[in-house]
C-alpha cells in the first residue's frame, strides 16, 4: 500500500465510520472500483483508531463525565448510583454482545462477510430496517430516559455491523430509533458505545500486525489513521447538525442505490463478488 491509497482510504473511513451508510463496506468497495488490493480487515480496524480518537476529541467532556461517574460508582460499591454512572455501565454492558461474537465470527469476518455480494445485501437490507425505524419510531425519548433493556438492545444491534455493509452506526441509530429515541440522541449514543468496541478490536488487530509496523505499511497505516481522524471529527460534527432537522432518508437512498448499483456490476462482471 502506498501513501495515495493510505490517504483515500483514511478519508473513506473518516467520511463513513459516523454516517449510517458502513465505513468497512466503502473500505472494501472503493479498493475494487479503484483496481487496488482489499486492505483486509486488520488494516479497516486499525484505521478505526484515528476515527475513535476523533470520538474522544468530540466528546471529550461527555466521556470525562461518564468515566468519573464510573470511577466514583466502583469506590463506593454502586455501579447505578447514578445517571451517569449508570450510563457508563451500560455502555460496557451493551459491548459484550459485540466482543462475544467478533470472537466467535472472526475467520467469517475476514473472509466471507468481505464477499461484495453480502455487503451489498447488508446495505439494502440495512436500509430497509432503518426505513422502518423511521415510520414507526416516535422519537420522543432522550439519553436521560433510556433503560439498561434499551442498551441491551442497541448493544445486540452493533453486534450486526460485524458484517459489512451493516454499519456499526447504521444498526444502532436504528435500534436506537426503533426504541423512540429522537435522532440526534440515537446518533450520539451510538459514537459513545463504539468506544469500547473501536479501541479493542483496533488495539487487537495493531498487535496482530506489530511486525509489520516497521515497514512501509506502519507509514501507511500511520497516515491512514490520521487522516481518518481529521475527517472523522468533521463528519461526527455534520451528522448530528444534520439529524437535528433531518431524517435519514438521504442515508436510506443512498444506500439502496449502492447496494443496487453494486449487485448490477457483480452481474455484469464489472467487479468480482
Amino acid at each position: 500500500m502506498n501513501l495515495l491509497e493510505a490517504i483515500v482510504l483514511g478519508i473513506v473511513q473518516g467520511l463513513t465510520e459516523f454516517l449510517p451508510v458502513s465505513s468497512t463496506a466503502h473500505l472494501r468497495i472503493v479498493p475494487a472500483f479503484l483496481g487496488w488490493n482489499d486492505p483486509g480487515a486488520a488494516f479497516t480496524a486499525v484505521t478505526q483508531i484515528g476515527t475513535l480518537i476523533a470520538v474522544f476529541v468530540y466528546f471529550w467532556k461527555d466521556i470525562v463525565s461518564l468515566f468519573t461517574a464510573f470511577l466514583r460508582s466502583v469506590v463506593a460499591l454502586k455501579p447505578f448510583g447514578t445517571k451517569e454512572s449508570s450510563m457508563a455501565w451500560w455502555i460496557l454492558f451493551g459491548t459484550i454482545p459485540i466482543g462475544i461474537f467478533g470472537l466467535l465470527f472472526k475467520d467469517l469476518i475476514e473472509t466471507e462477510f468481505r464477499s461484495l455480494t453480502v455487503i451489498a445485501l447488508s446495505l439494502i437490507i440495512l436500509a430497509l430496517l432503518l426505513t422502518l425505524a423511521e415510520k414507526v419510531g416516535k422519537r420522543r425519548r432522550t439519553l436521560s430516559q433510556m433503560t439498561l433493556l434499551d442498551t441491551q438492545l442497541i448493544g445486540l444491534a452493533q453486534a450486526v455491523a460485524l458484517i459489512p455493509g451493516a454499519s456499526r452506526s447504521g444498526t444502532t441509530i436504528t435500534a436506537g430509533l426503533l426504541l423512540d429515541l429522537n435522532r440526534e440522541d440515537a446518533a450520539r449514543f451510538s459514537f459513545l458505545l463504539s468506544i469500547p468496541a473501536i479501541t479493542l478490536s483496533g488495539l487487537y488487530q495493531l498487535y496482530q500486525l506489530r511486525s509489520l509496523l516497521a515497514g512501509e505499511l506502519g507509514a501507511a497505516l500511520l497516515v491512514a489513521v490520521v487522516v481518518s481522524g481529521v475527517v472523522g471529527y468533521l463528519s461526527i460534527g455534520f451528522l448530528l447538525r444534520y439529524l437535528r432537522s433531518h431524517s435519514t432518508w438521504l442515508f436510506i437512498i443512498y444506500r439502496i442505490i449502492l447496494g443496487a448499483g453494486i449487485l448490477l456490476m457483480i452481474s455484469m462482471d464489472f467487479v468480482k463478488p
